[in-house]
């Protein structure tokens, strides 16, 4: 696949503090440097660029766009990820999905595992895939087209667009998982809450969809 990463216009900063960064990746850009030489520009190369000490916390995948959190120092890259690793911090996507969904919010509780042959495309596996499970809010729906909160309980890799595929609904422009075609994946990180590590503050971070 060639890369080709969307121009570099500044980064679009949600929250700046002595300790973290909030920052919108766009649709199209690896979160961190993929493998060879034309893979380094990337969002984090992009904010070391202007924050030299920053350092990653989570990512997203290249198709997806959303909010990310960067650490500004190393005890906060290791007390941020604390808040990931137990299931601290609230994640919400909004994605635009095939078809209507009938019920109005629900959960899709489907074990995954690599599709080794396929990579890197997953699969629904129930001898060796992992536990996941998604929890989805139907917002709207029209003209065969439905738009869903989506809230990852567990990070499983590609797991929102395996699951939404898996129950007939892949997410628009995720020709991986056989999706219809479009100008990008449909898919976006909303929001991110947690508690600040430092402070102790309740932070609340929204990024409305750019669909």
């Amino acid at each position: 696949m060639i890369y080709l990463p969307p121009s570099y216009n500044g980064l679009d900063i949600v929250y700046r503090d002595a300790d973290l960064l909030v920052v919108n990746k766009p649709a199209g850009l690896l979160s961190v440097p993929g493998r060879g030489a034309d893979k380094q520009d990337c969002l984090s190369s992009r904010v070391q660029q202007e924050f030299p000490a920053a350092l990653v916390v989570h990512r997203l995948d290249l198709a997806t766009s959303g909010l990310l959190v960067f650490a500004l120092h190393k005890e906060m890259q290791r007390r941020l990820a604390e808040l990931f690793r137990d299931r601290a911090v609230a994640k919400y996507y909004v994605a635009l999905v095939a078809g209507i969904f009938e019920c109005p919010d629900g959960k899709i509780d489907l074990p995954l595992a690599a599709d080794w042959p396929n990579r890197p495309r997953q699969k629904v596996d129930f001898v060796i895939g992992k536990p996941s499970l998604t929890h989805y809010q139907r917002l709207n729906s029209h003209a065969d087209v439905s738009r869903v909160k989506l809230e990852p309980i567990t990070g499983r890799t590609h797991q929102l667009r395996v699951h939404l595929a898996a129950i007939g609904h892949p997410i628009i422009g995720d020709t991986l998982y056989d999706g219809r075609a479009a100008a990008r994946l449909m898919l976006h990180a909303t929001t991110l809450r947690f508690t600040h590590p430092a402070s102790g503050e309740a932070l609340d971070f929204m990024c409305e969809p750019p669909f």
